[in-house]
């Protein structure tokens, strides 16, 4: 059932009298099931739109649009097609009992990878799935791999039913859909052979696989599905060797890397990261692939911009993985503004000490970091650790946590977007006379 959540005012909806917990029927002649439905069958100018009203009353509308005119009507979210594997690394897995319920949703919903780029593995598609994405040409998905081999991926996802990935593929790429592909690499299970063979099946897709990632087995002192070796330095390496001579030949025939290293591979080798010029557009920066090197970049861009804020002193609040990459960056901060960085490496408490990702740390880490720091002018903590609606992953809000705090508390993505605030502003910003959420 699709339902309107809200329509905008002085919209084409809004003169029709569609309000908020109107159904969708159909539009022309066809069924809605989704939002995919209504995005591409209201694509026409010319439509029929039949709806039953908040109070029972079936209607059909006879729209023509003008061209490129919004109809202005919002969609309830989605029910989320969950996700029917167990895999071995799975974070939810992973997760501790008593957060919110919403946290524990496995979804694995191939709309969601066109829509926003969510990985999925498309373990769960029916006939009617591969009928919509070729008809829709959802393209490109982001398809969650971990291993062509078919009973290596089964093992990987705990699921002996999964489809054959290979198969999958080659019906959607015979449709003309493209995907990029991840493979999360267990030591011992889809690595070695396993991750040749994967690379190899992968290359022969062509150009319909825009970009490989392979990215590290992230574990948390409450991952208890996983009977993998563990993640280290020596097999780290192994990963990028292999990664980096595949990338080498997409170069010389294709002219562009194709396959990845997650940054997190990097660190653990002990290696220095690649340039922007590796990564391309970055297409799969979400996935912790290059976002290292572009927020290297967006702060050498950004720090000439800067104001002068002379004899200021400003926390930046992180988690352990960015100990040796921090530094080099708050030089450039320092030198641009005046102001004096003071990282503050954060031991996440909610994961456990081998959960070093800045961006997963909780409402409580940020109060321990932070709550006794009268001596600084401002803090800046990792935005990603909170969600659209403000709040960490332990329930903790931000407001509630920026108000317990003696020092005004920003979530930046990358130092310049608050530094540079409003540019003229900045100066307020720092002695605290502002708050932003």
């Amino acid at each position: 059932m699709v339902r309107v959540a809200r329509v905008a005012p002085n919209s084409i909806a809004h003169e029709l009298e569609i309000v908020a917990g109107t159904e969708i029927l159909t539009v022309n002649g066809r069924a809605i099931d989704d939002f995919l439905d209504w995005e591409f069958l209201t694509a026409d100018d010319e439509l029929e739109i039949a709806v039953r009203l908040p109070g029972g009353e079936d209607i059909v509308y006879e729209i023509e649009r003008p061209e490129g005119e919004s109809l202005g009507v919002e969609l309830e979210p989605p029910t989320v097609r969950r996700c029917a594997n167990r895999c071995e690394f799975c974070f939810i897995e992973g997760l501790p009992k008593g957060l919110r319920k919403s946290l524990y949703i496995r979804d694995d919903d191939y709309r969601l990878s066109f829509a926003y780029g969510n990985f999925a593995t498309l373990s769960n598609l029916k006939e009617r799935d591969f009928q919509r994405i070729l008809e829709y040409r959802l393209s490109p998905l982001y398809v969650s791999v971990h291993a062509t081999p078919w009973e290596a991926r089964k093992t990987l996802l705990n699921n002996p039913r999964v489809p054959n990935i290979i198969e999958q593929l080659t019906r959607l790429v015979a449709g003309g859909i493209q995907f990029h592909g991840q493979m999360v690499v267990v030591p011992g299970l889809n690595d070695g052979d396993v991750l040749e063979q994967s690379f190899a099946d992968l290359w022969s897709f062509g150009e319909a696989c825009l970009s490989v990632a392979i990215v590290p087995v992230g574990l948390t002192q409450f991952s208890h599905l996983y009977t993998g070796q563990s993640m280290d330095r020596e097999n780290a390496s192994r990963l990028l060797e292999s990664a980096e001579r595949w990338a080498a030949r997409a170069l010389a025939e294709r002219g562009e890397t194709w396959v990845f290293g997650a940054d997190e591979l990097y660190l653990l080798a002990g290696r220095e990261l690649p340039g922007p010029e590796h990564y391309g557009d970055f297409a799969q920066i979400e996935n912790g692939v290059g976002s290292v090197t572009s927020l290297r970049q967006r702060v050498a861009e950004g720090a000439p911009t800067l104001p002068r804020l002379d004899g200021k002193r400003i926390g930046v609040v992180t988690g352990l993985a960015m100990g040796e990459i921090m530094p080099p960056l708050l030089a450039q901060l320092a030198s641009a503004t005046g102001a004096q960085f003071e990282m503050i490496p954060t031991v996440n408490s909610l994961f456990g000490p081998t959960t070093t990702t800045a961006g997963l740390l909780v409402g409580a880490d940020i109060l321990s970091a932070l709550r006794d720091r009268h001596d600084l002018d401002l803090a800046l903590i990792p935005a990603e650790s909170i969600n659209e609606d403000g709040i960490f992953l332990d329930d903790a809000r931000f407001v509630d946590v920026r108000e317990s705090l003696p020092v005004p508390v920003y979530p930046s993505y990358d130092f310049v977007d608050v530094l540079q605030l409003e540019a003229g502003d900045a100066g307020a910003v720092v002695a605290g006379s502002a708050r932003a959420s």
